[in-house]
């Protein structure tokens, strides 16, 4: 499973999301659901899944799907 795949599998646990999504539409505070606490939790289960602590910086700026993907990246490629 690729790392996107994985991201969007912790977005669909976190924001009991249905098939079919598009990714494109998935940001914060638009998106049902993905609020101040879903967001917490959403960063819980990045950092669980990927075995990263996110920065506050980064956490702030996690905006949407495509970020999370850009952030986790990020933090995966420091190793």
């Amino acid at each position: 499973m690729d790392i996107e795949q994985r991201v969007l599998r912790s977005f669909k646990d976190v924001l009991e999301l249905s098939e079919p999504i598009n990714t494109k539409t998935l940001i914060y505070n638009e998106t049902a659901g993905w609020q101040s606490l879903a967001h917490i939790t959403l960063v819980s289960a990045l950092e669980s899944e990927f075995d990263i602590m996110l920065d506050p910086d980064d956490i702030l700026a996690m905006s949407s799907y495509s970020k999370a993907v850009e952030i986790v990246r990020k933090y995966l490629n420091a190793y």
